[in-house]
């Protein structure tokens, strides 16, 4: 046979098994795209970006963060020599002593400030009559574990120091954040609990609290769109400082690593049944519960990763926005609802 036409047979051959496996993979990505709500499904999270170097985090870090107005009620105001670059939030007439919450933003420890916070902080403030602090931390790679960890207790420690001064009732202080956010606040939490300081409640949504997901070959077909596997590898080996292995000794590195949760404060957690998180989140909340602490779990049918941020109008994530605020209410005012 003519080597021409070896050649010819190979290229046909190559190019029917590349068809194959892009045939392959639309058949994917359909049912991937099926599984969400139809309500929650935009092409601004449809392709399968994930980051995986500074590159891609150079860029990510780059693209702007959309702003939204505040309640006409709220005032905000960026503290400068403090907790440099964090933002307090409040209304105008905020009855003293009030609630607090601190807010960890998310961003997989590696992109992310307040800013990207601001429409939940400025809600907060508004509809529990609290003071919001969201906490500006050192991001990863540059900074690893304890950097921005260290940051957002340092804020905790702040709003207990000067609750007298900025009109807080330091046994109403509740903790809380989304995704490497929710994570922050957990082992935040944690601490608190192990040093004395005093927290009343932690909002957990959709946390990151195991770095362990990452050595999991199989996840269930979650993670498929926003934070996938690539991005939360890359994620925790930026924050750890090493690769994730199965033994981790450092306290508070990863919230869901710590052995013993009981003494904890009440929490509510939130996650989507398609986000990645979704199996360490719940296993977190039931391990919460074993351990007595008092934890409301709520799994959003076809959402995926942040979902409430890029489709908030939605009456879907309005609803499970809403869930999140009302246990911080209940938690900080008694009442259920506005």
């Amino acid at each position: 046979m003519a080597w021409g036409r070896v050649a010819g047979l190979l290229a046909v051959t190559a190019g029917s098994a590349a068809a194959s496996r892009a045939a392959r993979a639309v058949r994917a990505r359909r049912a991937e795209v099926a599984a969400v709500r139809p309500e929650l499904r935009t092409r601004r999270v449809l392709p399968p970006l994930s980051v995986t170097n500074r590159s891609v985090l150079r860029f990510m870090r780059s693209r702007p963060t959309q702003t939204y107005p505040l309640p006409a009620d709220v005032r905000t105001r960026v503290l400068e020599s403090d907790l440099t670059g964090s933002v307090l939030y409040e209304r105008h007439d905020r009855t003293r002593p009030s609630p607090a919450v601190l807010w960890i933003h998310g961003g997989g420890t590696i992109m992310g400030s307040p800013a990207m916070s601001e429409p939940w902080c400025a809600a907060v403030a508004d509809d529990l009559d609290a003071l919001v602090l969201s906490s500006r931390y050192r991001l990863a790679p540059e900074h690893p574990f304890p950097a921005g960890f260290d940051d957002c207790f340092a804020a905790l420690e702040w709003l207990h120091a000067n609750a007298a001064d900025l009109g807080v009732d330091p046994t109403r202080i509740a903790v809380g954040g989304d995704s490497a956010g929710g994570g922050l606040a957990a082992s935040v939490a944690q601490r608190a609990h192990d040093t004395g300081v005093p927290v009343a409640f932690q909002c957990l949504v959709y946390p990151m609290v195991d770095d362990r997901t990452v050595l999991h070959r199989e996840q269930g077909g979650r993670g498929a769109f926003v934070w996938r596997p690539a991005s939360n590898r890359f994620a925790w080996e930026s924050y750890l400082g090493h690769e994730v292995r199965e033994h981790e000794d450092r306290p508070y590195a990863a919230a869901a690593r710590r052995s013993d949760l009981t003494g904890l404060p009440p929490a509510w957690i939130g996650v989507g049944d398609l986000d990645l998180f979704y199996g360490e989140d719940i296993d977190y909340a039931h391990r919460l519960r074993a351990s007595d602490v008092p934890c409301d779990l709520h799994i959003e049918p076809g959402m995926y990763h942040g979902a409430d941020l890029y489709m908030a109008t939605t009456d879907p994530m309005r609803a499970f926005r809403a869930r999140a605020m009302t246990a911080l209410r209940t938690a900080l005012t008694g009442a259920k609802t506005s």
